[in-house]
């Protein structure tokens, strides 16, 4: 099992230190040893396969960089200007909400 690099470190901001994470090796120690037990939810778990995944070879070290900066971000471990994109939804009409007028019955 080879180490997997990422396209570019994350920088984390805990409350005693900063550390600077370049590697799935890397982020699945931080995600271990150093996370906050509370932020240790659904994108936890996800960076921690993704970066398991990408050290198995299933995975690119561009999913789990992707992954470890989600998780990095809900956690509030990394500075606002970095946190990972947030992804909008498009906006769809809902039927029923502004219904369509017939003008052809009016007078």
């Amino acid at each position: 099992m080879n180490d997997v690099r990422f396209p570019e470190p994350v920088t984390l901001e805990f409350p005693t230190a900063s550390r600077k994470v370049a590697s799935s090796f890397e982020a699945l120690e931080c995600l271990d040893q150093q996370w906050p037990e509370w932020a240790r939810g659904r994108s936890w778990r996800a960076a921690e396969r993704a970066c398991r995944d990408a050290l198995d070879g299933w995975r690119s070290a561009r999913d789990a960089h992707r992954a470890f900066l989600k998780a990095a971000s809900r956690a509030s471990l990394v500075p606002s200007a970095v946190r990972a994109p947030h992804k909008s939804r498009p906006l769809r009409p809902v039927d029923g909400l502004r219904p369509e007028m017939s003008f052809s019955g009016w007078q």
